[in-house]
């Protein structure tokens, strides 16, 4: 039957009913359970946004087809009945089953929500051409339903993070500070945006560096503007983009809708166009940032006919036919001197501070760029007043900046490392990786440190270093992340466009054999002339950096690459050949390779990396990885490994040997997001250097091996989001270096082993959205826990052995950051 309907008649009249009592049964608790008021009344609020489809349901019973795909839904109802009424003769004093229902009214919502999406997913591969005007109605409301939930409609999307690979897709930037000088362009783009009638599209234009992101963040943020738009604004970056697939993509993770296969560009425009028209009637605002005229033909693409449908673009060019300009300016003279003093001259007393000529000096020789004012004006924040004086005798060596030398105005504060060397060099790196891509911090971490010979902490100083100086920004993805814990899975690092520019035009510079490192970009299959060049290029470089596109047809010329010690990989194809000449690169300590496409990427050439004996670290990202354990593959050096986003399930097999003979010095361990990951493989206990050990967000990990206490020099296990995990292994207690343990959303656990008591060199422990954990009286053994970072009915759980842990700390955690890879 055309258009089948993932709906059940059978369930007809009694499933309304059944639903009936279930939002009444809610609504009762409710009002006379406050212990469980915040579970409630999501659930509450959910059941009432389901209403209108239940009774739609009825309605139509008679015309549905009969695929049962709404049994299960059915049935939560039902368990649901139950679960409410256990909860209504709860204690308001009975802790324990407060905390465990808790947990399981949390996992009752959770449930319902991925099963109506997972409904909707169903229904759009379906064929919808012949149904009646009904049942075409049913399958609109589903689908909305299903946006609004996977947005987390109306509950608080701080209540959960377990899906927040994909959630903040396109979601603005975040701004640290309130922009200055930006008050009136706001108000006039903001009202452009409220009135109804003006021009669906708006082109905010201004050279590079002007605040023009800066400007559409603060937009996107405004109140009335998030107001008007709610949960439909779209932030895309599109620098140089030439394939309208890529924006598409985007929104739909966003919207974590499951990816259709695309056709053609106007295919996958006619699936973003349906989508914009479901997600009414809220307002849609797109913001396409960074433009550039290669990208035109896509902006016709997206001129849908959509009522309250808006496009913002920025640019540096015009786009006339596009839409209507707003010509962004630079500062003033009195916003400028406000931004350079605020960050040059803190408040603390402790700084040379000039006197207000030298101030208006620099200030002009900057030009009103915004940029170029918080990079210099950072750069000269604390210096001595000797260094005030040499900047300011550069900068009265050149006339005021003209639009092309903003550059050399940046390249002034990158100068001003002085005898930092390394700090510079790191900068430098910056360029080697993809336009408007954020940087994952542990990757920067790796490079700095076998680069420069540097340790952890050096590396992680320099990257502060760079923050300091705002030539970087750091993102982190998850609030209660702490630097303190050593890890900087969470850490990202973005970089303005210039700034990027100014990294590889520093290291492009000198002739390409004797160059640091070498910068290879390959767009559209157009090999760089000075590549095409060579028969045999032979470089002395320590870093090479291959970026590729979507179009790259993996043919590689023929590289002699004897001294890099780290590899870049960056590329977006559903195939991948690593390149030949890999296999010579007998120096070689670092490879990453980072696949920004939208599906997991298939490796050939993989047992190239055999041939890698002295490779220390290794990042793959976003790739199907095949067997590890293939006889010509030899990590006998590996000291650390990052899967990430990776298919795993052939990684571990075909093993011939030990897991421990094949990773001897392995001492760090990150799997994540690895969605196919179910059990370790076998023998992994065997790896009893591991010090850090991070299986996070692997949604179907079933459990952990029984004899995981074999794992003695263990100090850090990070497990949070495994939601499917069900108990820590007994042996557990004998992990007695163990300092971190995080066990955040894993939702399955309902109770700790009492071998955790023996965990006496404990000293954090992460238990968020862990409320339907039992603790067992051995917690009160963990005399050096320092803290328990929790939600409030986790605290609730550890207040009863505040008495026996003195100097425990219990922090209550609210909120979570959402701001996801762009």
């Amino acid at each position: 039957m055309a258009g089948q309907v993932v709906v059940s008649a059978v369930a007809g009249a009694a499933f309304e009913i059944i639903f009936d009592t279930s939002i009444r049964g809610v609504v009762t608790a409710h009002k006379n359970n406050s212990q469980f008021e915040p579970s409630l009344k999501r659930l509450k609020e959910m059941l009432e946004d389901m209403a209108p489809i239940i009774k739609l349901i009825e309605s139509i019973k008679a015309e549905l087809y009969q695929p049962q795909q709404l049994e299960r839904l059915k049935g939560l109802m039902t368990e649901g009945n139950d679960l409410v009424n256990k909860c209504s003769k709860i204690h308001k004093f009975n802790i324990l089953k407060k905390v465990r229902y808790n947990g399981k009214l949390l996992r009752l919502e959770k449930d319902i929500r991925d099963h109506i999406s997972s409904v909707w997913q169903l229904q759009e591969v379906g064929d919808t051409k012949g149904v009646s005007s009904r049942v075409r109605q049913l399958i609109d409301e589903i689908g909305k339903l299903s946006m609004t939930l996977s947005n987390g409609g109306r509950v608080d999307s701080s209540e959960s993070y377990s899906n927040t690979i994909l959630a903040g897709v396109c979601s603005p930037p975040r701004l640290k500070v309130d922009p200055v000088g930006l008050e009136i362009p706001l108000s006039d783009l903001r009202i452009k945006l409220l009135n109804d009638e003006t021009s669906q599209h708006i082109v905010l234009s201004a050279p590079g560096g002007c605040g023009k992101t800066t400007l559409a963040t603060a937009l996107c943020q405004h109140g009335d503007v998030k107001d008007k738009f709610k949960s439909n604004i779209f932030f895309v970056s599109v620098p140089k983009l030439r394939n309208l697939m890529v924006i598409v993509k985007k929104i739909f993770q966003h919207k974590k809708i499951e990816l259709p296969v695309f056709r053609s560009e106007e295919d996958a425009a006619n699936h973003l166009e349906r989508l914009f028209k479901q997600i009414g009637p809220d307002p849609i605002l797109l913001v396409l940032d960074d433009v550039w005229p290669v990208s035109e033909s896509i902006l016709d693409m997206l001129n849908f006919r959509i009522e309250n449908y808006k496009i913002l673009l920025t640019s540096i060019y015009e786009f006339p036919s596009f839409g209507s300009t707003y010509k962004l300016e630079t500062l003033n003279l009195a916003d400028a001197m406000t931004l350079f003093q605020k960050l040059a001259l803190p408040r603390d007393q402790q700084s040379y501070a000039p006197d207000q000529q030298i101030l208006e000096e620099m200030v002009k020789w900057c030009r009103g760029f915004p940029l170029a004012i918080s990079v210099v004006g950072k750069s000269l924040c604390r210096t001595s007043a000797a260094e005030w004086r040499k900047r300011h005798r550069e900068c009265s060596k050149h006339e005021i900046l003209s639009d092309n030398e903003i550059l050399d105005c940046l390249q002034s504060s990158v100068e001003a490392f002085n005898d930092d060397v390394v700090a510079k060099e790191c900068f430098m790196d910056l360029g080697s990786f993809p336009e408007d891509q954020r940087i994952p911090a542990t990757t920067l971490i790796d490079m700095w440190a076998e680069l420069y010979n540097l340790d952890e902490d050096g590396a992680i100083a320099n990257l502060h270093e760079l923050s300091d100086r705002n030539l970087i920004e750091v993102v982190v993805t998850r609030k209660d992340a702490n630097e303190d814990d050593g890890s900087y899975n969470e850490h990202f690092v973005t970089q303005h466009d210039l700034l990027r520019e100014l990294a590889i035009r520093g290291s492009n510079s000198g002739n390409i054999e004797h160059r640091k490192r070498v910068l290879l970009e390959i767009i559209e299959n157009k090999i760089p002339e000075w590549l095409m060049e060579q028969d045999q290029l032979s470089i002395r470089a320590k870093l090479l950096s291959i970026s590729t596109d979507e179009t790259f047809s993996s043919s590689w010329s023929t590289m002699q690459a004897p001294e890099v010690e780290v590899l870049l990989l960056n590329f977006q194809t559903e195939k991948y050949s690593l390149p030949e000449f890999i296999e010579r690169m007998n120096k070689l300590k670092v490879l990453v390779l980072h696949n920004y496409g939208f599906v997991p990427a298939e490796l050939s050439n993989f047992p190239l990396l055999g041939s890698l004996s002295n490779l220390k670290r290794i990042r793959l990202e976003k790739v199907s990885i095949p067997s590890l354990f293939l006889t010509s593959m030899k990590w006998r050096k590996l000291e650390k490994m990052s899967l990430v986003m990776c298919n795993i399930d052939q990684a571990f097999n075909k093993s011939t040997n030990k897991i421990s003979d094949a990773f001897p010095k392995l001492v760090d361990l990150t799997i994540d997001y690895c969605n196919d990951l179910e059990e370790l493989p076998t023998g992994f206990s065997d790896l009893v250097l591991l010090r850090k050990l991070s299986i996070t967000n692997c949604h179907k990990l079933l459990a952990l091996p029984e004899d995981m206490g074999n794992l003695l020099d263990l100090e850090v296990l990070r497990l949070n989001s495994c939601i499917e995990l069900t108990e820590l292994p007994g042996t557990i207690g004998r992990l007695h270096k163990l300092q971190i343990l995080d066990l955040s959303e894993c939702l399955s656990v309902t109770e700790l082993p009492e071998q955790i008591g023996q965990l006496h060199d404990l000293r954090k422990l992460y238990m968020i959205e862990c409320s339907s954990c039992e603790l067992p009286s051995s917690v009160e053994n963990l005399f050096r826990l320092k803290e328990v970072i929790g939600d409030q009915e986790t605290a609730m759980s550890w207040n009863r052995f505040k008495p026996c842990l003195p100097s425990l700390t219990i922090k209550v955690h609210k909120e979570n950051n959402l701001n996801w890879l762009g």
